[in-house]
């Protein structure tokens, strides 16, 4: 892919003077770009091999709180460091900030130099050997969806959040001539990721005013993880860049539909497609069924790394495309997983419970575990749902808040054995802060409502 550089050609180019910059990054628990920006000589002279970072970076919150309760770091343990190890596979360029390269970090124990169990690239990474042990590659695609504004982040930020009002007057959903008018900000967005060496499919307007989705191609489930982070990131900037504010809270307005990122999955097996079974119903394999029965019977389970905070679940009403049952149906938007590619070597499970919020590692590991699991147990995977599944009173409903999802975290057996005790007390911690942080908050709605009345 053009724009993924090896170490030598970054040492090339830092010694013709074209690169000055390298971007030293890790992904956090809230899967945002954290790290350092070091002098590119520097880097390529020594920093190249590890770097440090502070522990607290992955016990934190949105606001960069320091919330207590997790094992892992404290103020009692005095907040140490992680090491941050470069990816050197991971190099590329970064076209939309001059004279800039990038490079994604593994977090290490500092004193062991082992991998950071929590952090979110290992917790994906276990998955994976896991099913290579099995003989299986997993490849995925995830979908980003995000609302644009007209005013930029900072005019936002000091008018309150109040009065937001999108790009668009009106619903975009593949309007060629509205989404016409966003190029100045989605067509440097398509063409600076793709000279960063993501592979690119497109962008379209999706089903509100502002809305837009941007697609990669599948790839290796770590390849994109990477790619979906890099990317989250890159239409931030880039929207900054250009006097514009880009968002991927799921639920910004009530009156509105949410931003989702619907994941698609398949196992391969020696460059086959294990889920594809020709003379099968739907073209599905034994192997696929397995596997998509692990993933709906454990969605519950899982929940919160699909919809990480409070407002994830604000997303989750009938109507909206967004689904409120862990059913599966053969190419239906109303389901939370959907057949697609039916009868074909394309074959594949797009799961659409997930928001825009998700972190793309925490996700695909926990639905990789799901799947694992499925395969192990030979679990027998229910008849595909049909019809308006919103209106399936048989149907299992997905976790309706942050604080059942969190209880069913915590008590998932099937997750301390797949993630470990210690990665599902971690996040169940920060889902308890989060929604400590929001219960003792005093509300708009709850002033408007009760302030003469009540």
């Amino acid at each position: 892919m053009p724009g993924t550089l090896t170490f030598d050609d970054l040492k090339s180019r830092v010694a013709d003077g074209s690169i000055d910059t390298v971007l030293v990054c890790f992904v956090d628990m809230q899967g945002r770009l954290m790290g350092k920006r070091f002098h590119a000589v520097n880097f390529v002279e020594t920093s190249f091999k590890e770097t440090h970072c502070c522990n607290y970076l992955l016990a934190t919150d949105l606001e960069m709180a320091t919330p207590d309760g997790y094992a892992s770091t404290s103020w009692q343990a005095g907040y140490g460091d992680y090491i941050m190890a470069p990816d050197l596979g991971t190099i590329r360029l970064v076209p939309w900030l001059a004279g800039t390269a990038m490079v994604l970090c593994d977090l290490l124990d500092h004193h062991t130099h082992e991998p950071v169990p929590h952090s979110p690239r290992a917790v994906l990474k276990k998955q994976i050997k896991r099913l290579a042990a099995l003989g299986y590659e997993a490849k995925m695609a995830t979908e980003l969806e995000f609302f644009l504004f007209e005013k930029s982040l900072n005019e936002i930020r000091k008018e309150g959040f109040r009065n937001l009002q999108p790009i668009s007057g009106y619903n975009e959903d593949y309007h060629i001539f509205q989404t016409t008018k966003e190029e100045d900000v989605m067509r440097p967005i398509r063409n600076h990721l793709f000279a960063a060496g993501l592979p690119i499919e497109n962008t379209k307007g999706e089903a509100e005013a502002g809305q837009e989705e941007l697609n990669i191609r599948y790839s290796p489930a770590l390849d994109c993880a990477d790619y979906h982070s890099i990317a989250k990131h890159a239409v931030k900037e880039i929207a900054w860049q250009n006097g514009r504010a880009a968002t991927f809270m799921p639920k910004w307005d009530k009156d509105r539909v949410g931003s989702s990122s619907h994941v698609h999955q398949s196992l391969w097996k020696d460059d086959e497609a294990a889920f594809y079974d020709k003379p099968a119903k739907h073209g599905m394999s034994e192997l696929m069924s397995h596997y998509m029965a692990g993933l709906i019977n454990y969605a519950p389970d899982y929940t919160y790394f699909l919809a990480p905070y409070v407002n994830s679940y604000k997303r989750f009403a009938r109507g909206t495309f967004a689904p409120t049952k862990t059913v599966w149906s053969v190419d239906n938007r109303t389901a939370g997983f959907r057949l697609c590619g039916e009868n074909t070597k394309g074959v594949r499970v797009e799961c659409r419970i997930g928001g825009s919020d998700l972190n793309p590692y925490l996700a695909q590991a926990a639905m990789l575990a799901a799947g694992i699991k499925g395969i192990e147990d030979k679990m027998k995977l229910a008849p595909a749902t049909t019809g308006d599944i919103y209106e399936d009173a048989k149907a299992a409903d997905i976790p309706q808040t942050l604080r059942a999802a969190t209880e069913t975290l915590r008590k998932s057996k099937f997750l301390r054995e797949a993630l470990g005790d210690d990665v599902v007390d971690h996040y169940t911690r920060a889902a308890e802060w989060e929604q400590e942080e929001f219960d003792r908050v005093v509300t708009d709605w709850e002033i408007a409502r009760g302030f003469e009345r009540a």
